[in-house]
């Protein structure tokens, strides 16, 4: 299994942190674990193969090039800082 941790200022609190980790086994694509914490308080979560099908088939991406802005949003590094924003609701 393969993991990766970042730190997120989302855009509606810019001056909260929180850490998203994200855990995946294949690769983003066949679904994933997420878990979000403030170091307060984590919020886990999955996301199946099946959810990122629909979810791509709703903003009518192709599947794979969705895929591919899921690892850049969520587990790229530095490469992708700046081009993501993030909102905790």
């Amino acid at each position: 299994m393969e993991k990766t941790l970042k730190r997120v200022h989302p855009v509606s609190d810019p001056e909260a942190t929180y850490f998203l980790q994200v855990s995946w086994e294949k690769d983003l694509g066949t679904g994933f674990g997420l878990l979000l914490s403030d170091c307060q308080c984590a919020w886990t979560g999955t996301v199946s193969e099946a959810d990122i099908s629909r979810e791509a088939a709703d903003i009518e991406m192709d599947r794979e090039k969705y895929v591919e802005e899921l690892r850049k949003a969520l587990v790229a590094g530095e490469e992708s800082a700046g081009k993501y924003n993030f909102v905790i609701s």
